[in-house]
């Protein structure tokens, strides 16, 4: 009897959702270590690797770009808009490429995070479509107007072939889905205790005046590392390496640690809005500084979650970049709710793959 194997396909934008999928992906081996997994995502393989620490197939393959970006605010419509157009315009060599592949490799299964032509491939190959995410790439776009239409109404058509969607919390309706099941928080979990880590890094500073600066794979271009100074008995983590060396900045350059890793240690997280960040804070229990961002649709999604969900701080870019951080001496704001997300999506969607490859055994 062949190894199970599953395929995996990530959307190519930022760091985000290989992190969320890498996640599922690493409990479906802890889980049944026997299950083959092909990684299909541009996202780099040692961020893939920080979280899977069993073998898998790395296959780098560009299925959809999401945004083109300069940085994690900054966003090039037009370019986007051309790329996707390029991929539209090759789905029949892309999906008959992958049907190969799949094909070949005996895959079983598909689980996307979020790229519309995986249902697509799917249906080609013969095999189910399952995907997970908290957004779809048409509400994206479809908040773009006119010029992004015809994408919008391509998108929804590929949506609307998957066989199961997961819907994470902190989410869009996502109604071009037909088959929904709702689930908890997804993410890692740390791999050291905080004393470990208060040790290796001399983290002297009480838990409130430890700060994580975190902005995903894309970063910000300008982080004004010279507010630091004014902040002599705290201490700050990035994982920036362009950053200035700044006696309270600790500067984290091995690829062996993750921000859910120092999450923990942290009085705040800082950070723009995005699902993984924020999912891996509320799963901790870590209070959240979001920067607003403009004209991204789930942006908004996220922020009110946050202050439904988090004991948080909502800061403009301008009190970011060009203030001088008085936001840190200001009290956090509680949560909205009194109860608390589910924090178990990452286990239910392993189990889910699991369960349907043993109904197939």
């Amino acid at each position: 009897m062949p190894e199970p194997v599953l395929y995996l396909a990530i959307t190519s934008h930022g760091f985000g959702h290989a992190v969320r999928t890498a996640s599922v992906a690493a409990k479906v081996q802890q889980l049944r270590p026997d299950i083959s997994l092909i990684l299909v995502t541009t996202a780099p393989r040692w961020l893939l690797e920080s979280y899977l620490k069993r073998n898998f197939q790395y296959r780098p393959r560009v299925l959809d770009i999401g945004v083109i970006q300069r940085d994690s605010l900054t966003m090039d419509k037009a370019a986007t808009l051309e790329k996707m157009q390029r991929i539209r315009t090759c789905q029949k060599f892309l999906v008959a490429e992958e049907v190969d592949f799949i094909r070949d490799r005996e895959v079983g299964l598909i689980l996307a995070d979020i790229p519309p032509l995986a249902a697509s491939i799917a249906r080609a190959a013969g095999i189910p479509c399952w995907m997970m995410s908290n957004f779809g790439w048409d509400f994206i776009y479809r908040n773009w107007g006119e010029p992004f239409a015809q994408m919008v109404t391509w998108i929804e058509e590929c949506y609307h072939q998957c066989d199961r969607l997961f819907k994470l919390p902190l989410s869009e309706p996502m109604s071009a889905f037909s088959h929904v099941t709702d689930v908890g928080l997804t993410g890692g979990t740390p791999y050291y205790t905080p004393e470990e880590l208060r040790s290796r890094f001399k983290l002297t500073a009480p838990q409130e005046k430890i700060v994580l600066l975190t902005f995903g794979g894309l970063g910000l271009q300008a982080i004004p590392y010279h507010n630091l100074q004014k902040f002599p008995n705290w201490q700050f983590i990035t994982f920036d390496r362009q950053a200035p060396e700044l006696p309270n900045l600790i500067k984290i350059l091995a690829h062996s640690y993750r921000p859910v890793d120092f999450m923990p240690l942290c009085g705040r997280v800082v950070s723009k809005p995005g699902f993984s960040t924020f999912s891996e804070a509320l799963i901790l229990d870590v209070p959240i500084v979001s920067l607003t961002r403009e004209d991204f649709a789930e942006a908004p999604i996220l922020i009110e979650g946050i202050r439904d969900w988090s004991y948080h701080q909502i800061i403009t870019p301008a009190q970011f970049f060009e203030d001088n951080w008085h936001f840190l001496h200001q009290n956090l704001v509680p949560p909205r709710q009194a109860a608390s997300l589910p924090k178990n999506g990452t286990e239910t969607i392993a189990r889910a793959i699991v369960d349907y490859f043993s109904s197939q055994d």
